[in-house]
């Protein structure tokens, strides 16, 4: 089945993508090339419905990801006939321009296109996330997180340009950096169960990769546990949840680790051993099922990325005897 048309393509796999944009040309062919662009005119247009402008948007970005650059352009045109050079327009235009670029010299004429835009409107988001976006492309990343800075001056808010300067700070391997970022986006999204999976991971990660010991490990280590836990606890069946808890608890016992002195600040201290491993128990457990059931395309267990459920399969064979692993 194709996806719709409705949700956003932006994190589709490249074949739901492709499936996506193959819609183009009925999209296009149905609908009326020209329309009103009064606000009168499109009251008695039969044809005209808020969803088919979603449509061409999200048309927009897949044709763009699949290389019909075509379709992408004439969806353009047509938003652009009915709503006139808008911010949110500008921006769509800006990324056909972007992807339609064949090398650095353009980009940066499309990146001045969009400096001269923020010159008469410094407030315009669309614009000031594209040019973010393009300046990361190329690999200036001071630069891009100098304006994701400015960006979260103006509108601090914005739970998208935290997550993408927590992401950018990932890149450089700046993990307390990443953290501070990733909770400001949990204090806007405090019930997003991913956003807790993604803290736990950079908590993880922070912890094993700074090689750090002792307390510190720890806190950091504890961090994940809580952070992995309550995404589990606000989604059942949240598999990234259950494969960090896995992944954290496994780590522990491993290092057969004991709890610190006991320090002032309660809330990072680990749970004791007996904790961790029934933690572990109930993550291997839930792992299984997710495999077994997603594997199986049993219903009410469809839907999880193939490259996440397959990861999951190789954690859990890591704990298999020799010869038992399938």
């Amino acid at each position: 089945m194709a996806p719709s048309l409705i949700r956003s393509p932006v994190q589709l796999p490249p074949a739901e993508a492709l499936a996506l944009s193959q819609q183009a040309p009925v999209v296009l062919q149905s609908s009326p090339s020209t329309v009103s662009s009064s606000a009168l005119g499109s009251l008695f247009s039969a044809t005209e419905k808020p969803e088919l402008w979603i449509q061409y948007e999200n048309l927009i970005l897949s044709c763009l990801r699949t290389g019909d650059d075509r379709a992408a352009q004439e969806c353009y045109d047509r938003l652009a006939a009915r709503f006139g050079n808008n911010d949110r327009v500008k921006a769509l235009g800006g990324l056909i321009k972007e992807a339609q670029a064949q090398n650095n010299g353009e980009l940066e004429k499309v990146l001045k296109e969009y400096d001269q835009m923020l010159e008469e409107n410094n407030t315009n988001l669309p614009i000031m996330k594209r040019r973010i976006a393009l300046l990361r492309s190329m690999g200036r990343l001071s630069d891009a997180g100098s304006a994701l800075m400015q960006l979260l001056d103006f509108s601090p808010t914005d739970s998208e340009a935290w997550s993408e300067l927590s992401d950018l700070y990932f890149s450089q391997g700046l993990y307390p950096q990443a953290i501070y970022a990733m909770e400001e986006v949990l204090i806007l999204a405090p019930n997003a169960w991913n956003v807790h999976a993604r803290l736990g991971e950079l908590q993880y990660m922070a912890a094993t990769a700074s090689g750090a010991t002792g307390a510190p490990y720890q806190k950091q280590m504890a961090e994940a546990i809580k952070r992995f836990s309550r995404s589990i606890e606000l989604c059942d069946n949240y598999l990234r949840g259950y494969y960090g808890l896995k992944l954290v608890t496994k780590r522990l016992l491993k290092d057969n680790a004991k709890p610190a002195k006991q320090s002032d600040d309660e809330d990072f201290s680990l749970p004791d051993s007996n904790t961790i491993e029934r933690l572990n128990e109930l993550a291997t457990a839930k792992l299984a099922e997710i495999v077994r059931h997603s594997s199986a395309q049993d219903r009410g267990w469809r839907g999880y990325d193939a490259a996440e459920v397959a990861a999951a399969r190789e954690l859990l064979s890591e704990d298999a005897p020799s010869g038992m692993e399938r």
